[in-house]
């Protein structure tokens, strides 16, 4: 629906300001962030308040009904199908109005606001044993509120029933103003006049066209208004998106936990025919049956590297099932695989193993945004649903239709209610697609109602379905809803052109509104996106995983989110405002204050790219975006004073009296001051110490190679090492294998340990020689450039790389491993090199080579052989550690590898689940100050004070341990520095 004149209210944003205590905001970025849900649609909104309590939602529907402004209730925004987005006031519930107000264990029900996230409330009521049934994907960041909105289900739906199955009672306020108690029984539907005799006089038409299966979601639900339904209001409201009220508060009903349950994993040749094997296993009573195709299993296994071992299949289902004890729901695991239809079975116990299936199944709803081909895949014909009997034929059905389109998608699902979730990638990038969009669209429309199902099994209609309905539904049926709409909402203010008078399906998307950006030649390529930013931008279709606590979520992103809790500093605000940007209407230009104030608190942690189901790397995005920005133009000073460190680091250590000076200075608090300040950074900060004694100097020393000099290079007076042509390696002679010449490898010292922290380098070698590796290091430096992309100086960090690839290139042609020692810096060997330089093949050498010194150790062929690792058993027993991943090690490395050496050692690991918050530069800028040290207290200072004071801070990152050091006072020593005391006490 087009934004209609009433709304453009000119003094609507003020008016709400002086009525409500909560946060009014109509700027253009933060209309931007909210313009999108998770849907394909854009509507921006005029204004979005944060109300702070019941009388603020209350007053803000007044001032909107006094204007004539449509009123959006939002919570975690999540909605799939455009039920989260309108045109004049977004309430977002999900900042203010979280609180879980009682857990009641002996009447089984919690009373909660709408803002609660569904993972809190299962933690609430986890410690009485109890649950809330209904446990969408998303439950780590989808509110109550929007899961009444939309009926939500999840997996555990077979057994507990849909969320409008275990909601007791609401408080509501109606379109009108008029407040009530939506809940069941003789008189309940008095509470709104007319609808009693309303629903007197259709009895009939719901009896036989609503509620016909369990996941017939679409429309309005009005089968729980009949008389031997309970006349419950309650459950009637559910799903309703918005359009009849707006919710105030949740009465729901809590079930218990079971006590044993176990996972069966069950296999069969294709999705169709898992399909089939389902009725037969329901009178089981499973606690969730879930269906997955191997296509998407085979996204998430290239997107995490590796998945749990499922048995032998095209398509497989998950069964969940409980018992009174393990004996018992192993017997009723192994009666479901007999029944099963299949040979193909394993039977998993509840734990990490069955944990990480699950995990296939939950990112699926991200990752399954891109074809195996690559393509994007929309939602919008994301969550139809079939009676179970008919899920088999549905699927064939649904396949052919998809080919005769020439589109793709990944179906997986609720198999248990015949819902099959599928995101398809039908073209969306032009306005000359969207008539084949919407015949698409159509006919899947016709295929579901031809087999008896519901347009949606539980994301609701919105702006995606709604005006599909009549091919589901009879006209008679669209005008009892329309009657029910004028009941509750007679001037239309509550969510408009939802499920009632719908506009056309194609209004608002946002895809086709957006205009390519390509790339600049210096800039990166984005070779997985077509060489297109606004293609990049667009992976991001709303997920909102960034917005998960990283305890629930099991990742690292996104830290600055966490630290503020406002969507303006989640990887997906921040996608909607270069959404914008691509757009052009609301956000015009690079420069533009909201692109500015969108970035500004981004960490560049990379955590988003790994974490994020749709591939989105806000890093890469902020370094491209602030490129574009300030080439050929002055910058801010800290671009000079931070993103040039190694260039000042290199000129400060070439000779050492004056690295010792200049450490001594900065130690005098009034001069140290004095330098961040000038430099745009935070005064609060100290500043690390120049080495005295730079790690190739150190390295030298140790030669005995007649053929390694140090000498003075032609490049500013630094020192390099260099050899004969033939071989222009410098080599440590050390090795504890007699006779030396053990395995060779290239340890790459960045900036960090060339310049500024060179103990973790030297304790490599260490490490290595006495493996029995054969240590080189480049002749000359090689910087990754890390701080030049970090500050969007692309131009100067290709500078640096392509040096770095004359120089390292050889080696990785050769076949030798590189081993990277600062992680951030190793991340852009392996990620950011191929993304800068895609059509030079030494830069995929160079990135296959690196590795971080775990993997090198822990690599089956490259690794120094058992021997070694049965020394190392037990040399770190009893050692309690709290191990810092490096963001950046997180993202493109992974920290697996360290764990096991840790754990093989025998220390205690603690690992930090979170980014240390100083990342480089952005602790250090000024203004970043207290959101570093707010993200550090997310998890890192946290852990130091559980801890103890015995407990050693891993950490591999300069900055990582420079923040410790600088917030608690504690040193942190690498994974090498460990190793080493280890073997050498």
């Amino acid at each position: 629906m087009s934004t209609p004149a009433r709304v453009r209210a000119p003094h609507l944003a003020r008016d709400l300001a002086d009525a409500v205590a909560g946060g009014v905001d109509d700027s253009a970025r933060r209309r931007a962030e909210y313009s999108s849900d998770a849907s394909n649609y854009r509507v921006v909104p005029q204004v979005v308040v944060f109300p702070a309590s019941t009388d603020d939602v209350v007053a803000a529907l007044g001032v909107a009904r006094e204007h004539g402004a449509p009123v959006t209730a939002r919570g975690g925004g999540t909605s799939v199908a455009g039920n989260a987005v309108g045109p004049g006031v977004v309430l977002d519930f999900s900042r203010h109005l979280d609180a879980i107000l009682d857990v009641d264990p002996t009447s089984r029900t919690a009373r909660v606001q709408p803002g609660v996230v569904m993972s809190s409330l299962q933690a609430a009521a986890r410690p009485h044993g109890l649950r809330f049934g209904p446990d969408p994907s998303t439950q780590a960041r989808a509110t109550l509120g929007g899961m009444i909105g939309n009926n939500a289900c999840g997996p555990h739906a077979v057994a507990w029933g849909r969320t409008a199955d275990n909601v007791r009672a609401l408080e509501a306020i109606d379109g009108t103003g008029r407040a009530f108690t939506a809940a069941s029984g003789r008189g309940a539907l008095d509470a709104v006049p007319g609808l009693e005799r309303l629903v007197a006089d259709h009895l009939a038409l719901i009896r036989t066209e609503l509620g016909r299966f369990s996941r017939q979601v679409s429309g309005y639900s009005l089968e729980h208004l009949l008389p031997e339904n309970g006349s419950n209001l309650a459950r009637a409201l559910v799903g309703t998106e918005g359009t009849l009220f707006t919710l105030l508060e949740a009465t729901v009903d809590l079930v218990p936990i079971p006590a044993a349950p176990i996972l069966v994993a069950l296999g069969y040749p294709d999705m169709a025919s898992a399909a089939d094997a389902v009725p037969a296993l329901l009178p089981h009573a499973p606690l969730a049956v879930e269906g997955m195709d191997a296509r998407l299993v085979d996204v998430v296994r290239r997107h995490h590297g590796t998945v749990p071992e499922l048995p032998p299949g095209g398509g497989w289902l998950l069964v969940e099932v409980g018992g009174a004890d393990d004996a018992d729901a192993l017997a009723r695991a192994k009666a479901i695989a007999a029944d099963a239809g299949t040979s193909a079975a394993r039977v998993v116990p509840a734990g990490a193993e069955a944990a990480a299936m699950w995990r296939i199944r939950e990112d699926g709803a991200g990752l399954a945004g891109r074809t195996p081909s690559g393509d994007q895949a929309w939602p919008g014909w994301e969550d139809a649903a079939v009676p179970p009997e008919r899920l088999g034929a549905y699927l064939r059905e649904f396949e052919q239709l998809m080919a005769s389109y020439g589109v793709d998608g990944l179906p997986y699902g609720h198999f248990g209610d015949g819902c099959v979730h599928v995101r398809i990638d039908v073209p969306l990038d032009r306005r000359s697609d969207l008539p084949g969009f919407e015949s698409f669209m159509v006919d899947a429309a016709r295929l579901v109602a031809a087999h008896g199902g519901s347009l949606s099994g539980e994301h609701g209609d919105g702006r995606a379905r709604s005006a599909l309905l009549g091919e589901m539904y009879s006209a008679e049926a669209l005008d009892l809803f329309g009657a029910v709409k004028a009941l509750f909402d007679p001037a239309d203010g509550l969510n408009p052109g939802v499920l009632v008078r719908p506009a056309p399906i194609t209004t608002d998307l946002r895809r086709p509104a957006a205009r390519p950006l390509p790339i600049v030649s210096s800039g990166f390529a984005f070779p997985h996106d077509g060489g297109d930013l606004t293609r990049a931008v667009h992976r991001c279709v709303g997920v909102g995983k960034c917005r998960a606590d990283t305890s629930a979520a099991g990742g690292f992103m996104c830290p600055s989110y966490l630290a503020t809790r406002d969507e303006k500093d989640s990887t997906r605000g921040r996608a909607r405002v270069l959404q914008e940007l691509a757009n052009g209407t609301l956000v015009r230009g690079w420069d533009s204050p909201e692109v500015a104030e969108s970035l500004d608190l981004c960490l560049s942690c990379k955590a988003c790219g790994h974490d994020c189901p749709a591939g989105v790397d806000m890093a890469t995005y902020k370094a491209e975006v602030t490129h574009r920005r300030y080439r050929r133009r002055l910058r801010p000073v800290t671009h000079y004073a931070l993103g040039w460190l190694p260039r000042w680091a290199r000129l400060t250590t070439a000779i050492p009296a004056v690295a010792g000076l200049a450490n001594l200075a900065l130690r005098v608090a009034p001069l140290r001051k004095a330098v961040l300040a000038a430099g745009g950074m935070d005064t609060r900060r100290t500043v690390p110490a120049f080495t005295t004694r730079r790690f190739s100097r150190w390295f030298a020393a140790r030669h005995a190679d007649p053929l390694a000099v140090a000498q003075k290079s032609s490049r500013g007076g630094a020192e390099t090492l260099s050899r004969s042509r033939r071989n222009p390696l410098a080599v440590a002679p050390e090795s504890s294998r007699e006779g030396g010449g053990g395995r060779e490898v290239l340890l790459w010292a960045d900036s960090f340990s060339e310049y500024l922290a060179p103990d973790g380098a030297q304790a490599i070698v260490r490490l290595l020689t006495d493996a029995g590796y054969t240590v080189r290091i480049p002749s000359e430096p090689a910087c990754c450039g890390l701080t030049w992309i970090s500050t969007g100086q692309l131009d100067g960090a290709r500078r640096r790389l392509t040096q770095t690839l004359d120089v390292l290139s050889p080696a990785a042609l050769a076949g030798m491993p590189i081993v990277g020692i600062e992680p951030s810096c190793t991340a852009v060997l392996r990620s950011d090199l191929g993304e800068l330089f895609p059509d030079d093949p030494r830069a995929a050498a160079v990135a296959a080579a690196t590795r971080t010194l775990a993997e090198l150790l822990t690599d089956p062929e490259l690794g120094p052989g058992e021997d070694w690792f049965a020394a190392l058993d037990g040399a770190l027993a009893g050692v309690p550690v709290v191990a810092q991943p490096h963001c950046h090690q997180h993202a493109v490395m992974g920290y697996e590898r360290d764990l096991e050496l840790l754990r093989r050692a025998g220390a205690d690991v603690q690992p930090v689940a979170g980014c240390c918050g100083l990342a480089g530069n952005f602790g250090m800028e000024r203004g970043h100050y207290d959101v570093s040290v707010a993200v550090a207290e997310n998890g890192l200072l946290p852990a130091l004070r559980a801890a103890g004071p015995d407990a050693v801070l891993l950490a591999d990152g300069f900055s990582c341990r420079t923040q410790a050091d600088h917030l608690v006072g504690v040193r942190g020593r690498t994974l090498a520095e460990l190793l080493v005391a280890a073997e050498r006490p």
